[in-house]
C-alpha cells in the first residue's frame, strides 16, 4: 500500500516522522510531503521518502509580511502537486489554509484527516469552512472520545470518524529531581496556559518551576512574576535538552484552554515517566485519568491545580503511583499500535 502523508505547514514534524517511520515498519510505502521545519532540525527518514515541496519560497524568508505573501502564492500550487500524486490512500495531518483548502483541496485518493486541533485556533470562527472541508475526507482521525464527541456535536458524520490515541514519544526515564519542580515544555503558545502554571506554583510552598521551550509571545511580564520560583529555558530544545528538563521534573503542567484534542507535548513527559496535572479539555484528561498518570483538574481552576502541585510533590505515595502511571502510559500508546490501526483505517479506503 502506498501512503501519501501531507503537513503542508510542518506543523509537527515529530508526529509527522515518528507515524511514517511506524507506518514503513508494516511495510506500508510512505512519502511524507512537508516544507521546511524552520524552527530546528527534523528526524532522519528511515525507511521512508520525505519531499519538501510546499512553500519551498516562502519557508526561508525572515519577514512575516514577506512570507505570509508569498505563502499565499504558493499555496495552490502545493495543493496542485498533491493532487496530482496517486498514492493509495492521502492521509493529511494539516491544513495550510482551510479557507483555500475548502475549496482547491484534490485527490486522486481517498483522503484521511487528522483533527490534532479539533478546530484550529486561528481559523476556528470559520464554521462554514471547517464544516466544507470536514465534508471532503473520507476519514477523520481524532485522538480520544472527547474528540470525537466534539466533532459529532459539530456536525462531522460519526460514521468517517476513528479514534487512534495519540501515541507516547519515547525518552529517557531519570529522576534527577528536587521532588518539587513542575515544569512546562514544548512551543510556549498563548492557549497553553502559562500564566496558571505561574500563579498556581507561586500558590505552593517550596515549589518551583522549569519553563523549557520555545516561546510565541512576550514572556517578560510572567518572569517577572514568577521571580526567582521559576527558570526560563527558552528556545527550540532537541531531544537532549527536552530529557535534561524532564529529568528535573516532578510534574509536568499542561494549564491548556479547550483548543485541542491532544497534546504532543504531554505525550513526551509520558514517555519520560514524568507524572502530569493537566486542565480536562480535548483528550488530555482522558489519557491521564485512564492511565492514573497525574491529576486532572477542572480548566481554569487555578487553585485545584495548585493543590494538585502540592500533593504530588508532598506525598511520596501519591507521586510514586502518578509514575507508574506514567510508565504504563509509556508502555501501552505506542507507535507500532497506532501504526497498526492506521492501516486499518486505509485498508477500509483502499478495499
Amino acid at each position: 500500500m502506498r501512503v501519501l502523508l501531507a503537513d503542508p505547514p510542518a506543523y509537527t514534524p515529530p508526529y509527522d516522522h515518528a507515524l511514517a517511520r511506524a507506518l514503513a515498519a508494516t511495510g506500508t510505502e510512505v512519502e511524507l510531503v512537508t516544507s521546511r521545519f524552520r524552527y530546528g532540525p527534523t528526524p532522519t527518514p528511515v525507511g521512508y521518502r520525505v519531499r519538501e515541496r510546499f512553500y519551498p519560497l516562502s519557508s526561508r524568508l525572515p519577514a512575516r509580511r514577506a512570507r505570509l505573501v508569498v505563502k499565499a502564492v504558493e499555496h495552490p500550487l502545493g495543493l496542485a502537486l498533491l493532487a496530482a500524486a496517486k498514492p493509495d490512500v492521502v492521509h493529511l495531518q494539516w491544513c495550510g489554509a482551510p479557507e483555500v483548502d475548502a475549496w482547491l483541496l484534490r485527490a486522486r485518493a481517498p483522503v484521511v484527516f487528522t483533527a490534532h486541533d479539533l478546530l484550529p485556533r486561528r481559523t476556528a470562527h470559520r464554521r462554514r469552512t471547517w464544516r466544507r472541508l470536514f465534508g471532503r475526507f473520507d476519514r477523520v482521525v481524532v485522538h480520544s472520545e472527547a474528540g470525537r464527541a466534539a466533532l459529532v456535536s459539530f456536525g462531522v458524520d460519526s460514521s468517517v470518524l476513528r479514534v487512534i490515541p495519540h501515541p507516547v514519544f519515547p525518552g529517557r526515564v531519570r529522576r534527577d529531581d528536587d521532588g518539587r519542580t513542575a515544569v512546562v515544555l514544548g512551543a510556549l503558545r498563548p492557549y497553553k496556559g502559562v500564566p496558571d502554571a505561574v500563579e498556581a506554583v507561586l500558590r505552593v510552598d517550596g515549589a518551583r518551576l522549569l519553563v523549557a521551550g520555545d516561546p510565541r509571545f512576550p514572556l517578560a511580564a510572567l518572569r517577572e512574576r514568577a521571580a526567582e520560583r521559576a527558570e526560563w529555558r527558552l528556545g527550540w530544545l532537541d531531544d537532549n535538552a527536552l530529557d535534561a528538563a524532564l529529568a528535573e521534573a516532578t510534574v509536568a503542567l499542561f494549564p491548556y484552554r479547550a483548543e485541542l484534542d491532544q497534546s504532543g507535548a504531554l505525550l513526551r513527559a509520558l514517555g519520560s515517566g514524568v507524572p502530569a496535572v493537566v486542565y480536562d479539555v480535548g483528550g488530555l484528561g482522558e489519557v491521564v485519568s485512564r492511565y492514573g498518570a497525574g491529576r486532572v483538574v477542572a480548566p481554569g481552576d487555578v487553585s485545584a491545580l495548585a493543590a494538585a502541585i502540592e500533593e504530588l510533590t508532598s506525598d511520596e505515595a501519591a507521586l510514586a503511583e502518578a509514575r507508574r502511571g506514567a510508565e504504563r502510559a509509556r508502555d501501552e500508546l505506542t507507535w507500532e499500535a497506532a501504526a497498526r490501526a492506521h492501516v486499518g483505517v486505509y485498508r477500509e479506503l483502499a478495499a
